[in-house]
């Protein structure tokens, strides 16, 4: 198990609810493949330095998190074939 940190922008004409809904999903991605969450932060909404999918502004959401480095794969295709999520990051942590 190694300590990561993921950082995506989300569509931002998603409401609260919906926002947190997909933090959830991602939340429960991460314990279901035996990993711990550490922390989750919504940034808020904020401009980006360049369009992405024709949006200049993102939801941005901060999570740090503990699983297996094998799940990182796994992590990355769900969040690309997560329509509200425009951009992603996964860092390993030291």
């Amino acid at each position: 198990m190694r300590n990561y940190e993921l950082v995506f922008i989300a569509h931002p004409e998603l409401d609260e609810q919906a926002l947190s809904a997909l933090v959830e999903k991602v939340q429960a991605w991460i314990t279901d493949a035996k990993g711990t969450v550490e922390k989750a932060e919504v940034w808020g909404k904020r401009r980006m330095a360049y369009t992405i999918r024709k949006q200049r502004e993102g939801q941005y959401v901060y999570i740090t998190a503990v699983f297996a480095p094998t799940f990182v794969q796994e992590l990355e295709r769900n969040l690309r074939f997560t329509e509200s999520v425009l951009r992603f990051l996964v860092t390993a942590r030291s």
